[in-house]
């Protein structure tokens, strides 16, 4: 795992959110829909011109002629730009140093990786200008991928997926929604599946309004749901486990339900999912859904998830500074988001392994970054593990 919590700046979805609520995050997703476009392209069809990605004959625009087909123009995300690097073999690095410092030398390698293979051919997937179809601008370019990546959107997976989830006949209420350039996650919550525990939770305070474990000592059972459109991930139902008195969250990753988005060679020209593909593809993900949910949202699974993990919860720390720096090194986690946790062990006030879990939770929710926060809360169990081994 590399240093995925090591400080840096991210370019952010230009239709991203954080903690959104559904109808804010359905907004979203259907502004996106409007504006998207997928094409596949041979290599021959694509250009980098002063950094931004060219497509030839893509866009219709309107003249005092009528309409006329012209070149699409599509500014590159970070997630484009590491597409164009593993696509290319160009080190992603010396990519984003010439898009930095030489723009004209990064248009030159670009295209001349692309001469070397002209009918290779690509998935482009993009934002069209927000100026609308038709109008002259810029768009965004947001991933270049294989010809043969499923089209699986955000918005028809989600409905899909709430489906699967009604259908499944337990109370559930979404707790909060992001959104970035990478993914989308949907947190889901049934506060009617709960269980007390009381041993995981002795001693622990919440480190943002000092509530005790002890008088609260409640595990919801609830999941998230992922997906990417940019080839960051399959779309996913994992279980999550929230703690009421601090509302942190406890992914299982090892039970994880996925679908993947591997499909056959398409067409060149703009991509438009058939509706009998789109069908088909729906359904599945509602049936799995609706299984996924009728096994994570019972009293059942998650009292057999406390019980894996209080054994290990319970192991008091000799020497927590070094458990924790020997956690977060061993989980490559960077020094701002390590100094971060200890704080959170410091407040959480809960002296054991399972502290050292709590606190890499309670931290997530205070990033700002979704990507960054989703992947941390992932390790509060590997980190509980190692800190129980440490010691």
């Amino acid at each position: 795992m590399t240093q995925q919590f090591a400080e840096r700046a991210t370019n952010v979805a230009p239709t991203g959110a954080r903690n959104a609520d559904a109808s804010d995050l359905v907004r979203i997703l259907e502004d996106g829909q409007r504006r998207k476009l997928d094409v596949i392209a041979p290599a021959s069809a694509l250009r980098m011109r002063e950094g931004n990605v060219h497509v030839e004959g893509v866009e219709s625009q309107l003249t005092t002629s009528g309409v006329t087909v012209v070149d699409g123009i599509y500014r590159p995300t970070v997630v484009a730009d590491e597409g164009i690097s593993d696509k290319l073999r160009i080190p992603l690095a010396y990519l984003r140093r010439m898009r930095a410092e030489n723009v004209p030398l990064l248009d030159e390698n670009v295209n001349a990786w692309l001469r070397e293979g002209p009918e290779r051919r690509f998935l482009l997937r993009a934002f069209r200008s927000e100026n609308g179809p038709g109008m002259p601008g810029e768009g965004v370019a947001r991933a270049l991928l294989s010809d043969s990546y499923k089209l699986m959107d955000n918005l028809d997976m989600l409905l899909a997926a709430l489906d699967g989830v009604e259908k499944s006949g337990h109370p559930t209420r979404i707790t909060g929604c992001d959104l970035t350039d990478r993914r989308m996650y949907v947190r889901v919550e049934s506060e009617a599946v709960a269980i007390q525990a009381r041993s995981l939770l002795r001693g622990y305070r919440s480190p943002f309004d000092g509530r005790s474990g002890d008088e609260l000592p409640m595990i919801s059972a609830g999941f998230v749901i992922t997906n990417s459109e940019v080839g960051a991930g399959a779309y996913t139902i994992t279980p999550r486990a929230v703690i009421q008195v601090c509302r942190n969250g406890l992914t299982q990753t090892k039970d994880v339900m996925r679908a993947v988005h591997l499909g056959g060679k398409q067409d060149e020209g703009v991509v438009n999912w058939s509706g009998q593909t789109q069908r088909k593809t729906l359904e599945l993900i509602t049936s799995k859904t609706t299984d996924a949910v009728r096994t994570f949202l019972s009293q059942e699974y998650v009292k057999a998830k406390v019980y894996e993990m209080e054994a290990a919860a319970g192991k008091t720390l000799d020497e927590p500074t070094k458990t924790i720096e020997h956690v977060t090194k061993s989980l490559s986690i960077g020094n701002e988001t390590k100094d971060r946790i200890l704080s959170h062990f410091i407040r959480g006030g809960q002296m054991t392994a399972g502290g050292v879990m709590q606190a890499v939770t309670s931290t997530a929710q205070t990033l700002t970054d979704a990507d960054q926060a989703a992947a941390l809360e992932a390790l509060a169990v590997p980190a509980l593990t190692a800190a129980a081994a440490h010691g």
